[in-house]
């Protein structure tokens, strides 16, 4: 599998900048170059809900986004933290065995993907496509796969800022809020000419309509389109995550290696930072993905009506699951649909709140982050908690798994709201940017 070589050099923190800024460049491009051979985009869009979060863009380069990269991701690191594959970190052999296999993993379940949305006709009748068009589709869309890969392995190699899975996920949320708020596209909604932009319909009913209060209360609350309520609950749940981001417990520590040298190890509330909920999206996504495409093709079939069933609404195109566990996991379209079936939304709830918080306590033990890690790892330095010199794993395994279990309780909920919203990823990234960034600072102050 290609990959991209470690840097033999430091590399300067304006040089990582321009290389984020030409990874972003190369992903927003990709976003924007139409498939070739599609001969129809109108039909049901499988990945519709987990679209914005999953980095993928419809009928582009981008049409599986980073979907095969956290999938791949996600499996190899439960395989290998139950043991059923034996990696060791500490050799770079292993390392470098362990990374090949993920992504060898993420091009089969890419290739499948492709596959599968061509067969099923999401890009039009393979009959009238052709075997070698649907070919040329399923290659670029690999191709395309593989590229993304390369730019997150570019990143998190050390040539840029971040990962590219969180800067593609951050762009794709942010772009999608600002044309909410700022859309110039107008529809006939049987009211008259109403703008897309949440700002300009609200600018344009006030100017044109004679009742202004009725025109405030249609720009606050419309059900169709973007609307200023979602605009001010969007900027609250910023408030929100970034508050309790700085939520911490410092555990003392002091070395005893060097005398006299002290310090604290912080262990945040959002410990697993924003892994839960990206787990549980790339699950939801495989689980609508798969049921869509198997009520397409076998709608009066038992097994697959209870994994779920989808119906066209309004006389659009795209379907949403209507019943079978698909639609209990899917959120309420609007307050007012969770008000209207209270069992859904109380199903969807709990759902994500135990995902959420069993996900992150299990990622901890996956991912090195495990009490008993952070313990050999503070040993390996020579530290050990102020205090508590002889009982370091017993106090870390008090707080960790309780802050991974009470993070992804707060991830789980706030995706609630963030689910109707779109930002709860994109907040925890742009924080994660921005302590990146005050990081760089205080070690070269002359940095901007």
């Amino acid at each position: 599998m290609p990959e991209v070589t470690a840097p033999d050099r430091k590399i300067q923190f304006r040089e990582k900048v321009m290389w984020t800024a030409i990874t972003l460049f190369i992903f927003l491009v990709c976003s924007q170059i139409p498939l070739y051979g599609i001969m129809s985009s109108d039909s049901s869009d499988p990945m519709f809900w987990m679209r914005v979060i999953l980095a993928s863009n419809r009928g582009t380069l981008m049409e599986l986004g980073i979907t095969p990269i956290v999938t791949s991701g996600m499996i190899m690191q439960l395989l290998a933290g139950a043991n059923v594959i034996e990696v060791d970190y500490s050799l770079k052999e292993d390392r470098a065995l362990f990374a090949g296999a993920q992504k060898l993993f993420a091009m089969i379940i890419a290739f499948g993907q492709a596959t599968v949305s061509v067969w099923s006709g999401v890009y039009g009748d393979p009959k009238e496509i052709g075997a070698g068009i649907s070919l040329v589709l399923v290659l670029q869309l690999c191709l395309a796969a593989l590229l993304t890969m390369l730019l997150d392995e570019l990143l998190q190699k050390g040539y840029g800022v971040g990962s590219g899975i969180s800067l593609f996920i951050a762009t794709n949320i942010c772009e999608n809020i600002v044309w909410k708020a700022f859309s110039p596209t107008t529809y006939n909604t049987g009211k008259g000419t109403e703008f897309e932009g949440a700002l300009i319909a609200l600018i344009h009913l006030l100017f044109t309509r004679r009742d202004k209060f009725r025109a405030l209360k249609e720009a606050l609350y419309r059900s169709n389109l973007p609307n200023i309520s979602n605009l001010l609950a969007t900027v609250v749940v910023f408030a929100v995550v970034i508050y309790l981001q700085g939520f911490r417990v410092e555990i003392p520590v002091k070395s005893n290696r060097v005398r006299g040298q002290q310090g604290s190890y912080p262990i945040k509330l959002f410990y697993t930072s924003n892994m839960p909920i990206m787990l549980v999206s790339a699950m939801v996504s495989n689980i609508f993905f798969i049921s869509q495409l198997l009520h397409k093709r076998f709608p009066e079939n038992i097994f697959v009506r209870l994994l779920g069933v989808w119906k066209n609404l309004e006389g659009v195109p795209q379907e949403f699951a209507t019943g079978g566990f698909a639609y209990y996991i899917s959120p309420p379209q609007s307050l007012a649909a969770a008000f209207l079936d209270p069992l859904h939304f109380i199903v969807y709830l709990a759902f994500m709140l135990s995902a959420c918080a069993f996900l992150s306590q299990t990622w901890i033990e996956v991912s090195g982050s495990s009490p008993r890690d952070v313990a050999k790892q503070l040993q390996d330095q020579g530290l050990v908690i102020v205090g508590r010199e002889t009982s370091m794993y017993r106090e870390l395994k008090r707080i960790i798994p309780t802050a991974a279990a009470f993070g992804g309780l707060c991830i789980g909920a706030l995706s609630v709201t963030a689910d109707l919203l779109g930002i709860l990823l994109a907040v925890t990234i742009i924080y994660q940017y921005f302590e990146i960034f005050a990081k760089e600072q205080l070690e070269a102050p002359d940095l901007f």
